[in-house]
């Protein structure tokens, strides 16, 4: 089996699960002056957030809006990359798979969805899918998190490492969908 198609499915099958890092940072995503959920950031990653802006892909005239994303990134790592956001009018499942196959393009080209699962994040409904892409020259990994919120909100999360990075990073991806939960 090729390396990036072994360690698509070790991502795939580590994702979402059990995890032994700490997770240190409490982050809050609002949108609109209401808080709509909460995460936590291990210790020596970067936060970024951003709030709305239009997005044009390499190659093309197209611009997409982009609602706030907050930015997780390792200190140690570029090949690492995680994502939040909520996009205003995306209330359910269909329309996240919508959102998301629109926005895709900007993330990863080439994708090849190997995984796509119902699962939990925080105790709520959520599917991820999970593959392999390329980002500019090199080859990547990818997992999409679509979770329900309430309040016919959906909350969309985009991680996407290096197919060369170390293997220990999902550790700390886990971490951070460990410590998901949804603002009351």
């Amino acid at each position: 089996m090729p390396a990036i198609l072994q360690r698509a499915a070790m991502l795939a099958l580590c994702a979402l699960g059990p995890s032994m890092a700490l997770s240190d940072m409490p982050i809050t995503y609002r949108d609109d002056g209401r808080s709509l959920f909460h995460l936590t950031v291990p210790d020596f990653w970067t936060v970024r957030a951003g709030g709305q802006r239009s997005v044009t892909p390499p190659g093309s005239e197209e611009a997409r809006l982009i609602n706030r994303v907050i930015g997780l990134q390792p200190q140690t790592e570029d090949g690492v990359w995680m994502g939040f956001m909520s996009p205003h009018g995306v209330q359910t499942y269909d329309q996240a798979v919508e959102y998301l196959s629109e926005i895709g393009r900007f993330v990863v080209t080439e994708p090849e969805v190997t995984t796509r699962e119902r699962v939990t994040v925080g105790g709520r409904p959520a599917a991820r899918f999970a593959g392999t892409g390329r980002r500019g020259s090199r080859g990547v990994n990818f997992t999409a998190v679509l979770i329900d919120l309430p309040g016919r909100r959906v909350a969309i999360s985009l991680v996407v490492m290096e197919a060369d990075v170390d293997p220990d990073f999902v550790n700390d991806v886990n971490a951070v969908f460990d410590s998901f939960r949804v603002a009351r």
